[in-house]
């Protein structure tokens, strides 16, 4: 018994007659158009006078709510108002404009039902209840001897009076049964109806999968920045506390270099972060570091840090400007990518190690190539990913990918009976300028 209660007057049932409720509310201009159109076919000067007028109001005016279903909100509004009364599961249904001819055709199928068993409810809502009401008070009325209702004879015999309340109260179940039926029906629909299409899948793909990639660009950017700078400032710390006695001068450049590391590198964090924020990219107004204005910088800061560099840049070829003329994108992505590999070398091969690095052209592409002395003469594998971190060289191929270009790192033979780690990349202009 409670479980019948529950169906016929539960809160999922009253929302959803609520929504039904709000169809028939969206139902009555095209209804009232309608009646234009069902008057003069009738004979009738009154609107909505007889109830085969209302029937064919009805019926001229779903079409007509049909087509004024095509507009793009439609489906969001139909959508949300689901979603807030009907109970149906949010992964279901569509999010946004319909984007195909069949989406369409669904969110007209759709609106048009939902007025029309909206209307039918709405009807019989206004109609039972009053009436339901009525038949069950009557005894009570006549009861009391009140004759201002001017009720006719015949409804006050005896047996009218001992049925009315039973009638009004099964018209009542009555309609609550449809209600709930009428409710079921839409909701049962709205997954097929207002679920997404495979366009609109797609689209939902897509738009993860650009998400997914900010993310990534965003794990990069931390990684590359925030990383260098605490592995250096480390490194650097703890040079100047060996020679903190005996070399001050030493002392006071790793100090000036952690200083200018850590200033550098609060600003990048800013930029990195503020694409986090609401409007973070209009509001950041920190540039990213480039090869051209930036790398002489970064050469400073990590020789103050031990790491021997030997660095060797040939751009000639680009003209007067040398770095400055490259295409932002490269200069960008090979700043960061010249910034991981002093930034490994320090992290695993230790500060007191000899890098070799090479910034060239290559053809109509940036070449760069690292190479420093392996710790182990017979190590012939990279090191396994660290848990939590080592996605450097991971981040070097994405960057070097996403712009079209290679980029290749493992041991090497170096000068005679030695062997060097290598990282090989090479980062194309076209389309990058």
């Amino acid at each position: 018994m409670r479980r019948f209660t529950a169906a016929l007057v539960g809160r999922r049932t009253r929302r959803r007659w609520i929504h039904l409720i709000l169809g028939g509310a969206l139902a009555m201009p095209y209804v009232l158009v309608g009646s234009i159109m069902a008057g003069p076919l009738l004979g009738e000067t009154m609107m909505l006078g007889s109830f085969s007028s209302q029937l064919l109001s009805f019926a001229f005016g779903l079409p007509l709510a049909a087509i004024t279903a095509l507009f793009p909100l439609t489906r969001p509004m139909s959508v949300a108002a689901v979603r807030a009364l009907c109970e149906v599961p949010d992964d279901s249904l569509a999010d946004g404009p319909p984007r195909s001819r069949a989406a369409r055709g669904r969110t007209m199928a759709w609106f048009t039902l939902h007025l029309g068993f909206g209307g039918v409810m709405s009807g019989m809502t206004l109609g039972l209840v009053p009436f339901a009401s009525f038949q069950i008070v009557l005894p009570v009325f006549v009861g009391l001897g009140d004759s201002w209702l001017g009720l006719p004879e015949n409804l006050r015999e005896p047996w009218v009076l001992a049925l009315a309340p039973v009638t009004g109260t099964l018209s009542l179940v009555a309609l609550a049964g449809c209600a709930a039926g009428a409710g079921a029906l839409l909701a049962g629909w709205a997954p097929l109806l207002l679920g997404p299409t495979p366009a609109d899948r797609l689209a939902d793909a897509e738009r993860r999968a650009a998400d997914l990639a900010v993310r990534n660009r965003l794990a990069r950017e931390l990684h590359d920045s925030v990383g260098h700078a605490l592995s250096a400032v480390t490194l650097q710390a703890s040079a100047a506390r060996k020679v903190l006695d005996r070399d001050p001068e030493f002392v006071r450049e790793a100090l000036a270099a952690i200083e200018d590391t850590t200033r550098r590198t609060v600003g990048e964090l800013d930029a990195v972060l503020g694409v986090l924020r609401e409007g973070g990219e209009r509001g950041s107004t920190a540039p990213a570091p480039t090869l051209g204005g930036d790398l002489d910088g970064l050469l400073r800061r990590t020789r103050a840090g031990g790491l021997r560099v030997d660095a060797s840049v040939d751009l000639g070829a680009l003209g007067p400007e040398g770095a400055g003329a490259l295409p932002p994108m490269v200069s960008r992505e090979g700043y960061r990518i010249v910034q991981e590999a002093l930034s490994n070398a320090l992290k695993h091969a230790g500060p007191d190690t000899a890098v070799t690095l090479r910034v060239g052209l290559d053809g109509s592409g940036l070449e760069i190539v690292a190479e420093n002395p392996l710790p182990d003469a017979a190590r012939t594998e990279p090191a396994p990913a660290r848990t939590g971190g080592g996605h450097g060289l991971r981040g070097i191929a994405d960057r070097a990918r996403l712009l079209g270009g290679t980029a290749a790192a493992g041991p090497a033979d170096g000068a005679p009976g030695a062997r060097v780690w290598r990282l090989h990349v090479r980062l194309p202009f076209t389309g990058h300028a």
